[in-house]
């Protein structure tokens, strides 16, 4: 049972019967029940009546004395108590909790129940350009979307997961005029994928090169500009109005921090290419280049085009970048039902373009055909001047065949923030398509930071590997096990398993423990820590319910089948209860705006630390009756599911011996 939905739904009948007012405005009102935050307050609490003194003309602690005086929570609570102006303070029955303890005992799902109305989600996340090794940055999408993906099932929605590959863009012109230009055979040979990361970093930086060089004239230009206005709005006399004059200098500061900022760019990328062009062999090659942006674009468009000879070494090295790829993922232990990549919207895109004309939602801008949205100034252009499409066209045409071939009730696209202002356009253009009855939502998630307090990166400043990051963070993780260890109880073979389990599991939930729409700073240290908020605690918390069954020579399943019971004898067995019954409040609270730190915060804050208070208070194996222990034993065991299961949801293995 959801003991909060259960708590709400009683609430809301009481609340539509005090005013006629009220029928189809609970749900702020209901939203007011929360569990208490002190437990001298009682397991949860209603603060509904306040806000209605000023709607009902009535006091709040009359309010709350009408709606105690008409609910019924008899089976399930205490006699509710109302405090200062109107707090209704909730305390569940222990005789009750001890019922619903033996019902999640029994149940495979230890007391979650599966939602009323289930929906269909297609959850699009991950989503790496297969041209490159994933790096840092993919962590974040992909071990998200994969844990909303484990929830949203476990619920009992139906989900579809689909990786949009980027398998079709100009990344792979970039590719293919490197392979055509600069390959190293032998090196291709022996490792086709890392040669292809070098032929594209190679045309990347001689592009990034060629392109920078054109543009510091313009760039040198707009600094002056921007000096001189400064210069110019220093030297206009005062006016008298003070509010003008105090805008004005925020306008001056605002422009001189932009000067600063576009001066310091300046003066780090000239010196960044004045060290290129003094490598004499750089500078030959670039100069042998000069046209590589347009030689880049030709050679995309002739992909996209069907040309024989560039189709054919994109069928060459999709394969051995889709295995690269399919390497991590199985790392991370993340699965998708779905890949379909941007190759496979390629024959739609036209047909899109066509529709949006033929029902007059596109038109032309300057020779590209654009997408004009009420509320934003600048149009999404869907079509470019050269006749080449972009990724709102995809997108658009990725909406289309999913509606057509899924039927969602929700698409989720788990995206960086950067992306916020493209998916807001999208979903604008595709409801002005007609696709009104879908919820289509931005998952946005910050930025994965260095102690820098800039994005993470290497020390020559190239962005992490992803495969890097899981190698240092197993390694990281054997030497903590190994260490921690004092008994020898681990094999060498167990010490290599365990290391995988604490070391993986420990990035993913040093990521899904973050609030996703906020950066975060990357250090192995914090994410693999036996103390605090990491799965490493976490694993560690259910190995230690393990160890005590063990140490006690008990057979879990046989003592969950014989029919002992769960007795609250203490408080410390009364707030780990409580906490244990919470889990399907906390699965509720990750997907209503789809946040995995919601159940990190259960796990941790609440779950474990009232654990640990019991194995400090109360001794299980030595308990003073025999049935006493059994009860113990049981909610042991009940924790250590609960536990074992947030952690899957999260995509987090636990370990009975660490």
């Amino acid at each position: 049972m959801n003991i909060l939905q259960a708590l709400r739904g009683r609430f809301d009948v009481v609340l539509k019967t005090i005013s006629p007012d009220l029928v189809d405005e609970t749900a702020p009102l209901l939203d007011m029940i929360r569990p208490a935050s002190d437990a001298k307050f009682g397991d949860y609490q209603a603060n509904c009546a306040m806000p209605l003194k000023k709607k009902l003309g009535r006091e709040s602690r009359e309010i709350a004395a009408e709606i105690v005086e008409k609910i019924d929570l008899s089976d399930m609570c205490e006699p509710l108590e109302i405090a200062g102006p109107g707090f209704i303070n909730i305390k569940l029955k222990d005789t009750w909790i001890e019922e619903q303890l033996a019902a999640a005992v029994a149940d495979e799902r230890i007391g979650v129940p599966l939602v009323a109305e289930p929906k269909k989600y297609i959850l699009d996340f991950s989503s790496p350009n297969v041209a490159k090794p994933m790096h840092v940055g993919h962590i974040r999408s992909t071990v998200i979307g994969d844990s909303l993906a484990n929830t949203l099932r476990f619920l009992g929605h139906e989900v579809i997961t689909d990786n949009h590959l980027g398998d079709w863009g100009t990344q792979f012109g970039m590719i293919i005029y490197g392979f055509k230009h600069f390959r190293d055979n032998d090196a291709y040979a022996e490792s086709p994928v890392a040669e292809l990361s070098r032929l594209y970093r190679e045309v990347r930086k001689i592009i990034d090169f060629v392109d920078g060089q054109k543009a510091l004239p313009a760039r040198k230009a707009k600094l002056s500009e921007m000096s001189a206005e400064i210069e110019e709005r220093k030297a206009t006399p005062p006016t008298g109005d003070k509010v003008a004059e105090k805008k004005a200098a925020k306008e001056l500061q605002k422009l001189e921090r932009q000067a600063n900022e576009a001066s310091k760019e300046l003066t780090k990328d000239q010196a960044k290419l004045a060290e290129l062009a003094a490598d004499p062999e750089f500078a030959k090659i670039a100069a042998e280049h000069a046209d590589i942006s347009s030689a880049v674009l030709n050679e995309t468009a002739k992909l996209h085009a069907g040309d024989e000879e560039n189709l054919a070494l994109w069928h060459e090295f999709l394969p051995k970048c889709r295995e690269d790829i399919q390497r991590i993922y199985e790392r991370l232990n993340v699965k998708f039902d779905y890949e379909l990549g941007e190759s496979f919207y390629h024959d739609q895109l036209a047909p899109v373009v066509s529709d949006f004309i033929e029902q007059g939602f596109a038109a032309e801008s300057e020779g590209a055909l654009c997408v004009f949205l009420e509320g934003f100034k600048a149009p999404m252009i869907i079509r470019k001047k050269d006749g080449a499409f972009l990724y709102a066209t995809t997108d658009l045409a990725t909406i289309q065949y999913r509606m057509n071939e899924w039927k969602p009730d929700a698409i989720l696209y788990v995206v960086d923030f950067r992306q916020g202002d493209h998916f807001e356009k999208l979903f604008a253009a595709a409801k002005k398509w007609g696709y009104t009855d879908v919820e289509l939502k931005h998952v946005s998630f910050g930025t994965v930071m260095g102690d820098d307090g800039k994005p993470f990166k290497t020390r020559a400043g190239d962005t992490v590997g992803l495969e890097s990051l899981l190698d240092e963070a197993v390694s990281r993780a054997e030497k903590i096990v190994r260490s921690n260890d004092k008994d020898g109880l681990l094999s060498d073979a167990q010490y290599k398993d365990v290391a995988q389990y604490v070391g993986i599991g420990g990035l993913k939930y040093g990521d899904l423990s973050q609030n996703r729409e906020t950066d975060y700073v990357f250090s192995y240290d914090t994410m693999l820590a036996l103390r605090g908020n990491t799965a490493t605690y976490m694993q560690y918390a259910y190995a230690r319910s393990q160890s005590i069954f063990r140490n006690g020579g008990i057979d879990i399943a046989a003592l969950r089948s014989s029919g002992a019971k769960i007795r609250i004898t203490s408080p410390a067995e009364r707030a780990l209860a409580t906490k244990v019954l919470r889990l399907p409040e906390a699965l509720q609270e990750m997907i209503a705006d789809y946040r995995p730190n919601q159940l990190t915060i259960y796990l941790f804050e609440e779950l474990a630390k009232a654990y640990s208070t019991f194995f400090e208070q109360c001794p299980v194996l030595k308990a003073e009756t025999d049935e006493l222990k059994q009860s113990r034993l049981l909610l042991c065991d009940l924790t250590a599911r609960v536990i074992q299961q947030g952690l899957a949801l999260l995509g987090i293995s636990t370990i009975d011996k660490m």
